[in-house]
């Protein structure tokens, strides 16, 4: 089949891969290069990167609306295209154009964790498990009919980056079946429970700020989720700490939340308003991150000392 591409970060890279091995990928688009880092220069994204150093041709429109657009990818002469996290709304003179339709990757249960950060929502939330949903595009988000879906445990330590891996891996072999599915004209279409539908929210540095009285299990969480980004952090010694790895203890203790109740050597043992938060790896301003024996060599830490909520 012919398909357009429409992907932008890492997560879309194992889709685009088995797109370009098994299909005719006319064109890669993708979101134009912006500005990354302390130099402030515009950097391409991973997608475009991979495209160019394969020979595929990418095209990064700044308008999708204008008529223009439409026009290009008429030109394609696609037969279906293929989305993966490329983050940007489409409209119906676009969804037109394929006369398969669009086939797009959704790294949840849908309608579980419609939106833009479903991953980092399932494990804020303390989800069991999760999964990739190959939906059809329409114009309401994520709202598409579901071609196929496949569930996945989630991990006590796994992270945001780590799932994140998983899910793109497992969605890409499970879009390879769905494109099959489609070509040969049998594929499904399951209507979402509308009764059943969650929406998560654009995650954003505010969601890293850590609270010492919620429970230990909702903090452990919530560093899981703002794991590689934005962080989770709190305030230390009046410097902005970053916790990258923490476990929860249900333990009950007397102390305020955030106060240290006992220093070990390769970790530190905090309080929280419900149970007890073991840091695992830490980083100060400047510093590189740290597992927590090589913190307290060169930061000491002793019982009765406090972290605050993050700043």
């Amino acid at each position: 089949m012919r398909i357009v591409f429409f992907g932008t970060p890492p997560v879309a890279v194992p889709t685009l891969v088995m797109l370009a091995a098994e299909h005719d990928v006319t064109a890669i688009v993708t979101q134009p290069d912006r500005p990354r880092g302390r130099s402030g220069r515009p950097e391409p994204p991973v997608v475009k990167v991979w495209a160019l150093e394969n020979g595929l041709p990418v095209y990064q429109p700044e308008k999708l609306h204008d008529g223009a657009f439409e026009a290009w990818l008429r030109a394609q002469r696609p037969d279906i295209c293929v989305l993966a996290a490329y983050g940007r709304f489409l409209k119906q003179p676009l969804l037109d154009v394929p006369p398969l339709g669009w086939l797009n990757l959704h790294p949840s249960l849908l309608p579980r964790w419609r939106g833009p950060s479903p991953i980092q929502t399932a494990l804020l939330e303390g989800d069991a498990e999760t999964g990739v949903t190959i939906m059809r595009v329409v114009l309401e988000m994520d709202a598409g009919d579901i071609v196929l879906q496949e569930s996945t445990p989630i991990g006590p330590e796994e992270t945001a980056g780590d799932l994140t891996v998983r899910l793109a891996v497992m969605g890409a072999r499970l879009m390879a079946q769905a494109l099959v599915m489609v070509e040969r004209g049998n594929a499904p279409g399951i209507p979402q429970d509308r009764s059943r539908v969650t929406t998560s929210t654009l995650f954003d540095k505010e969601r890293g700020r850590l609270h010492w009285a919620d429970t230990s299990r909702r903090i452990h969480d919530q560093v899981r989720a703002c794991n590689p980004w934005p962080m989770a952090y709190a305030s230390f010694r009046g410097q902005t700490c970053r916790i990258l790895k923490t476990q929860w203890l249900s333990d009950a203790h007397g102390a305020a939340p955030g106060v240290v109740l006992d220093v070990g050597k390769d970790r530190i043992l905090v309080a929280a308003g419900e149970g007890q938060l073991v840091l695992l790896r830490l980083q100060l301003p400047g510093k590189k991150a740290l597992d927590a024996d090589a913190f307290l060599r060169g930061t000491p830490v002793t019982p009765g000392e406090r972290f605050e909520d993050g700043p």
